[in-house]
C-alpha cells in the first residue's frame, strides 16, 4: 500500500477576486504509478469519480459521482505526461476554475502538487474539504485499491477549513 507522508491541510490564498487551493503530498511511489492514478479512468474511479477522458489538450474530461448524481464536464488545458495534467472545472459559482496536477521525482518516490484556481468564496470550504478527503483516498488508489467515499470524513475535514471565507 502506498504511504502518504504528508497529510497537512491544503493551503488557500487569495488571487485577485478569486481563491486558489494547493495541496502538496509526497508518495513513496514512482511518478508513473501516481500519474496512472490521475489519468486512467479505472484508477480515477478508485478514489475520485467515474471518469471519461480524451487524454489530449482540448480533450474532454468528465467526472460522474453516482452517489450524488452529479456530473462535471471539463476540458484538458495542459498535458505533459507524466508531469503535468490540468483541466477546467466549470461550475456556476466558479466558471473559470482550473484543476492542475504536477508530479516530480522525489528521492524514492514523488511529490504531487494539486492546485485548483479560480474559486469563489461560496464553494471554498467544500472544495478544500472535498479535495482533502479525495487526496486521502488517492494514497490507496495509487496501488489499485478502491476507497469508498466517506461523507462523514469529509465533514470532519471541513473542520480544518472553517476559518476560510464564505459567501
Amino acid at each position: 500500500m502506498s504511504v502518504l507522508l504528508n497529510d497537512r491541510p491544503g493551503d488557500v490564498r487569495r488571487v485577485g477576486d478569486h481563491y486558489e487551493i494547493t495541496f502538496v503530498r509526497r508518495f513513496a511511489r514512482p511518478v508513473e504509478k501516481v500519474w496512472a492514478a490521475l489519468t486512467t479512468p479505472a484508477r480515477l474511479a478508485d478514489w475520485l469519480a467515474q471518469a471519461e477522458i480524451d487524454l489530449r489538450v482540448g480533450g474532454r474530461f468528465s467526472l460522474y459521482w453516482p452517489t450524488h448524481d452529479h456530473r462535471m464536464e471539463g476540458v484538458i488545458t495542459e498535458l505533459d505526461p507524466p508531469n503535468v495534467f490540468a483541466w477546467t472545472w466549470p461550475a456556476p459559482e466558479h466558471p473559470d476554475s482550473v484543476v492542475r496536477w504536477t508530479l516530480a521525482p522525489d528521492g524514492d518516490g514523488c511529490r504531487l502538487t494539486l492546485t485548483q484556481s479560480g474559486l469563489t468564496a461560496a464553494p471554498l470550504k467544500d472544495a478544500a474539504a472535498g479535495w482533502h478527503t479525495h487526496m486521502e483516498g488517492l494514497a490507496a488508489a495509487i496501488d489499485g485499491i478502491a476507497t469508498a467515499w466517506d461523507a462523514g470524513r469529509e465533514r470532519e475535514n471541513r473542520g480544518l477549513y472553517e476559518e476560510l471565507p464564505s459567501a
